[in-house]
């Protein structure tokens, strides 16, 4: 895991927010930097494999690089954006399922298990940088500067009187909320889940070293651990899905006619 402090003296003293801030492992580059980029040599690397001698009865790298194609295509991309304007947005949808994917997936690889996106300013980085430029450049271009605004803000029909308290709440949510919690939803799964597996881990680790009764105990921490690690594999994956789902429901709002 993170660490594996367990005990100051006789009394265990549990994981918290300090485990996730690792020490540089040289220079100001830590552990989840190097992550980071690894996560990227393996997208590529990946995909390179995948399609480099494409067949029409594909082998196992191609089928899972189709699959993926897929779910970034015709699950996500198509559905929330739309037929007639999601192709563009294909190539940008996939990479986001992936790479969330894949750092979140980080977290369940031995020797590793660390998920990248436990540290906000990863996820955040994404979805300030990348996804919410996209949609609103988009929207500004199909609409208009003012047409934009109107659209994100003035739902139609809404009385003149409701208007006046819905469009600063929805300027705030479309212009300023909305990357933020992108961004939340990944951390606070990744975060939590990873502190869980720590919480069950070392007191088990502890429980059997202790001494005493603890030791009948310590199997019960560790069955815990185990069924946590397989909920946690699927939230990861399910968090990854949903950051690209969301990513794309936002530049499907942004490019739709009606509100």
């Amino acid at each position: 895991m993170t660490t594996m402090v367990l005990a100051a003296g006789d009394e265990f003293v549990a994981p918290g927010v300090k485990d996730f801030f690792l020490p540089p492992i040289f220079g100001e580059v830590t552990k989840p930097m190097v992550l980071l980029v690894l996560s990227i040599l393996i997208i590529g690397a990946f995909f390179i494999a995948a399609t480099r001698n494409l067949k029409l009865v594909p082998g196992k790298f191609q089928f899972a690089a189709e699959s993926l194609y897929d779910v970034g295509r015709n699950t996500i991309a198509r559905e929330q954006i739309g037929a007639k304007d999601f192709k563009p947005f294909v190539p940008l949808i996939l990479t986001v399922f992936t790479f969330i994917l894949v750092n979140n997936l980080f977290g369940l690889i031995p020797f590793v298990q660390f998920p990248t996106m436990s540290h906000i300013g990863f996820p955040l980085a994404v979805s300030v940088l990348v996804i919410y430029p996209v949609y609103h450049f988009v929207g500004f271009k199909r609409h208009g500067f003012v047409g934009y605004l109107k659209h994100q803000t003035m739902p139609p029909g809404a009385p003149w009187f409701v208007l006046i308290l819905l469009i600063p709440i929805e300027f705030f949510q479309k212009f300023f909320l909305n990357p933020l919690t992108l961004a939340i939803r990944v951390f606070a799964a990744m975060f939590a889940g990873h502190l869980l597996l720590l919480v069950f881990t070392l007191a088990g680790e502890y429980l059997l070293f202790a001494g005493g009764i603890t030791v009948v105990v310590a199997p019960i921490a560790f069955v815990f651990a185990i069924a946590l690690t397989f909920l946690e594999a699927l939230i990861m994956v399910l968090q990854a899905y949903i950051f690209a789902l969301l990513s794309a429901n936002y530049i499907g709002a942004a490019l739709a006619e009606e509100h």
